[in-house]
């Protein structure tokens, strides 16, 4: 429970694992890989933000969105190999971010994720990334997060 115990010294607590919204599983293990879907900002099931970031999602709410998000794809990470003491390396993440036309600091949006990682992780936790500028995103949401992980 050696992460677990880092997220509580964090302020954070795992939530339960978010429902899918639509035809999908939360998570899809091939060999050691674990995929997870695409995670939202919700926190107790309702969603945290809403909007397009530049607009009417600051950066600053966005990057928090996107560290939500990232928690949320834990939760599910360890609703399907029931620990996260068990995830050897956090191989990608991919985030999309619903960006008013004019925004262009995506990479900065997605940091909430990554950074959050390498704090809870440390080198377990860096990872390759791509972050995406999208016209929108599921229930009008700012940010949405995938990971893909190696567990034992």
């Amino acid at each position: 429970m050696e992460i677990e115990k880092r997220l509580a010294e964090a302020g954070i607590t795992l939530p339960t694992a978010p429902k899918p919204v639509a035809s999908y599983v939360p998570a899809k293990k091939s060999g050691n890989l674990l995929y997870t879907s695409g995670q939202l900002c919700t926190v107790e099931g309702k969603l945290k933000y809403t909007g397009k970031v530049g607009k009417e999602v600051s950066l600053e709410e966005a990057y928090e969105a996107a560290k939500i998000a990232a928690i949320n794809c834990l939760a599910v990470i360890k609703q399907q190999i029931g620990s996260l003491d068990k995830i050897k390396q956090i191989i990608k993440v991919v985030g999309y971010v619903a960006s008013d036309p004019g925004f262009t600091d995506q990479p900065k949006v997605v940091n909430g994720a990554s950074d959050l990682l390498a704090e809870i992780f440390g080198d377990k936790g860096i990872h390759a990334r791509s972050a995406v500028g999208a016209v929108s995103l599921p229930l009008n949401v700012p940010v949405e997060i995938e990971m893909i992980v190696e567990v034992e």
